[in-house]
């Protein structure tokens, strides 16, 4: 049964008739101001401050005049402070403007739009200073965000995770052209799979995407789509007048007119104006009295104002709409709107990045009613008692609390992680075992976990944790296979209690989920630790959504296995190749590539310390399925270090040596068995294990740019981990770098000192075939690294 506790009710109207009276007046005036501070903040950034390139800086003053009725009914008057929003990127302007009368934002920020240091072009939770719940940019993620966050409020919720408070809902304001985005119908279907619930999109129907005009018949689906899985779908078509002439005699005919116009010539009228409806009008209803009647009765302006009286634009319509759903169903609103409405352009299918000229802003402001010098003013041309507005905005629901961003304490982390004694396994299959002994302590640490994986989760040895924790899920459900007897190394039992979220094949929602997860202490006041596994060639899959999880500073730990070319049978089209670039590149993750069981020990470890911290970031786990010998050694406080720091000499140079292999990951031992050739004929010889390139290069780039800024220091103060580690080495040496993945990420070593290197990798695609075959016809087997030795002497001659 849906929770219809008073906490998730939408906001109550004013119970009598003056409340309703004064409190619609009121929000008119601040839809008003809403809509003239975001045009002007978009004006003054083009055509005011200074632009030294001399080029627009766009700001979409056409996307943001459709949603100012819409975002003025829901900050000032629906939204609670437990509910969260995400904003459509291009109404940007319009969610700072509310900013900035909530107190919120800054005059300097918002007259620096778009510029360094002031308000963003896109909603930004590390980049803007208001109150931003989720960022937004790459269209459609945003709206998926909010329903994996419902999913994630409720996890937290269920149970009991943080101090009690009011359930809040998930809001996205949602452009009609960002349903082309396919990543909100995956998010749809995987929503309906786990009962998602508490959530809203609202639907700015504005008939126009970034080049043109939306499609009929593909829109008309959209209710269908919705409803498929399970949601309650409020449209709002038209206002309060467009309804009242409706109820005239032969107003059904209009109806009909309008609601059969295709949207390409709806949007043409509306940018024609006045004279151009009645053409159209008389041309096609002229044989009804109470059309003609109409059309005798409205002058070209009220024609036209009648004409657009849609309900996205009408601050009661929109009212009535939201505060009728009282219950935790999630809701999508379709809301008719105008792109553009009441600016010069509305309709014009090229108004995307429109802008008013200085004449155009001029005669606006004029009928805006804003005197020159008072662009800024809170309150300056509205009819209304400032005092009575600001204790209105004062009383406002969603800023009676200030800023909404929550904290939680860290989860402590045991000094010393399980460390499986196998001889010979795999560095995911260490990683898997690690997680069950974690699960078998119990305590802190493993009640925080949360793993969640796109429909990989056995395959990437997440089967011992499920098994123990199982799947969390809204309703408890048994394994019916263990219900029946039927024998099972899995069970797959669902419960609220469960500690594992199953995904669809999605790597978007993957990494939506992830986002979602790893901001549960601010959004909800819980800290989770989470955890996503996914096979690492589909990393690519799901880069858009990852980004953008790493965007919003979510925390989390991302295990991708198995990799490279070392899977070997599986193929070419799961082989990745570019994947550790792709975490030497990306902000905020910060990737490792262990080799053995004990470094994924020590850099789990690590990885849930790190990702509480303030300065922290997210973590990438490349790991193999490949089983190699495990080194017999202690992991030492020095060792695990090194490990986290990004490499150590697994065998040392000798001062002064002149080669040194340095390997990364699956290929290890083919770097170990060259490295005991080559030692034979170049005595002190080094093997440099690299488990992090990615640590190691942001400490080298980080230690070269304080060196330039110190004023003094010692040398030895200024080296980075990659410097020291090289530092043995003769200056003439010779670095033999090989990994499965793309030679790119350990070549850059050469920049580091004067030592040249040989890279050994991937740069194509891989087939099937066993490992011995694929590392021979590829290049990484121990005789092509002991080959790219003998070059790089011959090459010193």
């Amino acid at each position: 049964m849906p929770d219809t506790s008073p906490a998730l009710l939408a906001a109550t109207a004013p119970a009598t008739e003056s409340e309703r009276a004064r409190r619609l007046r009121l929000l008119r005036a601040l839809e008003r101001k809403v809509l003239w501070l975001s045009a002007w903040t978009i004006h003054h950034a083009n055509h005011i401050r200074p632009n030294r390139d001399g080029l627009k800086v766009g700001g979409h003053q056409a996307s943001c005049a459709s949603l100012a009725t819409i975002m003025t009914a829901l900050y000032f008057a629906v939204l609670r402070p437990q509910d969260r929003v995400a904003v459509k990127p291009h109404a940007s302007p319009v969610f700072h403007a509310i900013q900035y009368l909530f107190g919120q934002q800054t005059r300097e920020r918002l007259e620096r739009f778009r510029a360094l240091g002031g308000a963003q072009s896109y909603p930004s939770r590390t980049k803007d200073a208001d109150d931003v719940d989720f960022s937004t940019g790459s269209v459609g993620l945003g709206v998926a965000m909010t329903l994996f966050s419902s999913l994630v409020q409720d996890y937290v919720r269920l149970k009991k995770l943080a101090p009690e408070r009011p359930v809040g809902r998930m809001v996205a304001l949602v452009g009609d052209a960002e349903l082309d985005e396919g990543n909100i119908f995956e998010a749809l279907l995987e929503g309906w799979k786990h009962d998602v619930r508490n959530l809203w999109w609202v639907i700015d129907y504005n008939r126009q995407s970034l080049d043109s005009v939306v499609n009929d018949r593909l829109f008309g689906r959209v209710a269908e789509m919705f409803e498929l899985v399970g949601w309650r779908v409020v449209t709002l078509k038209y206002g309060k007048t467009l309804e009242a002439a409706f109820a005239q005699p032969d107003g059904e005919h209009l109806r009909q007119w309008i609601d059969d116009c295709p949207n390409s010539l709806y949007s043409a009228l509306v940018y024609k104006g006045g004279a151009a409806w009645r053409e159209a009008l008389t041309r096609d209803l002229n044989q009804y009295p109470g059309v003609r009647r109409i059309l005798e009765t409205h002058d070209d302006t009220r024609l036209h104002a009648l004409m657009t009286n849609l309900a996205g634009l009408d601050l009661q319509a929109v009212l009535d709409a939201f505060e009728q759903v009282s219950d935790d169903r999630p809701t999508c609103f379709i809301a008719y709107t105008i792109k553009g409405r009441d600016l010069p352009f509305a309709g014009h299918k090229d108004n995307h990045a429109g802008l008013m000229n200085v004449e155009q802003m001029a005669q606006w402001q004029q009928q805006m009613g804003v005197p020159g010098g008072a662009e800024w003013d809170r309150f300056a041309g509205l009819a209304v008692d400032p005092h009575d507005l600001q204790a209105f905005i004062d009383a406002a629901p969603f800023h009676a609390q200030g800023t909404r961003r929550l904290t939680a304490p860290a989860v402590p982390v045991p000094a010393a992680f399980p460390m499986p004694k196998d001889r010979r396994t795999s560095t995911q299959a260490g990683f898997g075992r690690i997680l069950d002994e974690i699960a078998a302590s119990g305590g802190p640490l493993a009640e925080r976990i949360v793993t969640t994986s796109p429909d990989v989760t056995v395959s990437t040895n997440l089967g011992g944790w499920v098994n123990r924790k199982g799947l969390f899920a809204h309703t408890k459900a048994e394994d019916v296979f263990r219900e029946l007897k039927v024998v099972s190394a899995q069970r797959w039992s669902l419960d609220p209690s469960g500690q594992h979220i199953e995904l669809g094949i999605a790597e978007n929602n993957l990494f939506i989920q992830l986002g979602a997860l790893g901001l549960a202490h601010e959004l909800f006041g819980a800290r989770l630790l989470p955890i996503g596994t996914l096979y690492d060639p589909f990393i690519a899959r799901g880069l858009d959504a990852l980004n953008y999880a790493c965007y919003q500073d979510a925390r989390f730990i991302v295990v991708a296995t198995p990799s490279g070319i070392t899977l070997a049978p599986e193929g070419g089209a799961h082989q990745s190749v570019s994947a550790p670039l792709i975490g030497i590149g990306q902000p905020g993750l910060l990737s490792y590539e262990p080799a053995y069981v004990d470094e994924v020990s020590a850099i789990l470890r690590f990885g849930l310390e790190h990702l509480q911290q303030p300065d922290g970031s997210s973590l990438y786990l490349r790991l193999s399925t490949r089983p190699i010998d495990q080194p017999a050694r202690e992991l030492t406080p020095e060792l695990a270090q090194a490990i986290i720091d990004g490499g150590y000499w697994l065998r040392e140079p000798a001062p002064g040596a002149e080669i040194a292999i340095v390997a990364m990951g699956a290929v290890t031992p083919e770097a170990l068995a060259a490295w005991d050739s080559v030692n034979r004929d170049f005595a002190g010889a080094g093997l440099l294990v690299i488990t992090s390139a990615d640590r190691l290069h942001r400490d080298w780039i980080k230690s070269r740019r304080n060196r330039r800024a110190a004023t003094s220091r010692t040398a030895a103060d200024g080296l980075s981990p990659v410097e020291r580690l090289l530092a043995p080495l003769g200056r003439n040496a010779r670095l033999i770098t090989v990994l499965d993945g793309h030679p790119l990420a350990l070549s850059w070593l050469g920049g580091v000192g004067p030592h040249r290197t040989v890279p050994l990798g991937i740069e194509g695609f891989g087939q099937s075939g066993d490992i011995p075959d694929l590392y021979r016809a590829l290049r990484l087997d121990s005789a092509a690294i002991i080959d790219a030795v003998a070059q790089a002497v011959a090459e010193s001659w």
